[in-house]
């Protein structure tokens, strides 16, 4: 009865939690879609996946969007090679070995190519990713961090390949990790998004 008991206030703790970075993050990803015209969202890592949290979409007739609640893989999207960046050595790698699999032809599956990335990642602060989980389609997405600089969520941009290129993406990127850093500063990530008692980013046990 005190296992289940912990378990549901834990659950109840991050329904709250997420509520909170929802509600706070908002205001940014307005202000994000309507300067950049493309949708924007928010989302966490859940085990080897991102789920999505929350999505401003697009004010343009062609647009894209995921939906809150759907899961992706990490590894190959740019919301995901945001947190994998930021992830301590072992994490990421247990995440790595869960497999890898080529959704199209421009998915990186040899470790090698992914742990450079990777490391581009880190040096610039923000991720993209070029048709690499579905084909036409580009994102470019930046961690909130806490204090111990873990991540804790991501904010993305994502677009239309033909819209959205590769130049256009690097050029955005520094924005976005500003508004990611003042996301963090605004909802004090520092011990009140991750509970104590699961530090570690992986699914909990049933």
């Amino acid at each position: 009865m005190y296992h289940l008991g912990s378990r549901l206030m834990e659950m109840a703790f991050l329904v709250l939690q997420s509520n909170d970075l929802m509600r706070l993050a908002r205001p940014y990803m307005d202000g994000l879609a309507a300067e950049h015209r493309e949708t924007v969202d928010l989302a966490v890592l859940e085990g080897a996946d991102v789920v999505y949290l929350q999505v401003v979409e697009s004010p343009q007739r062609v647009k894209l969007a995921a939906a809150p609640g759907q899961r992706l893989p990490a590894f190959c999207t740019a919301t995901g090679k945001a947190f994998l960046a930021q992830l301590p050595e072992e994490q990421m790698q247990d995440i790595l070995k869960q497999g890898l699999v080529k959704y199209t032809e421009h998915t990186k599956i040899a470790l090698p190519d992914l742990q450079e990335d990777l490391r581009l990642t880190r040096e610039r602060g923000f991720a993209i990713s070029e048709q690499e989980y579905e084909d036409g389609i580009n994102a470019v997405a930046a961690p909130i961090l806490d204090v111990n600089n873990y991540p804790i969520a991501a904010i993305a941009v994502a677009g239309p390949a033909f819209r959205l290129s590769r130049e256009r993406m690097l050029a955005l990127g520094p924005a976005l990790r500003a508004t990611a850093d003042t996301i963090a500063r605004e909802i004090s990530l520092s011990s009140r998004m991750v509970p104590q008692n699961n530090t570690s980013g992986h699914r909990p046990e049933h």
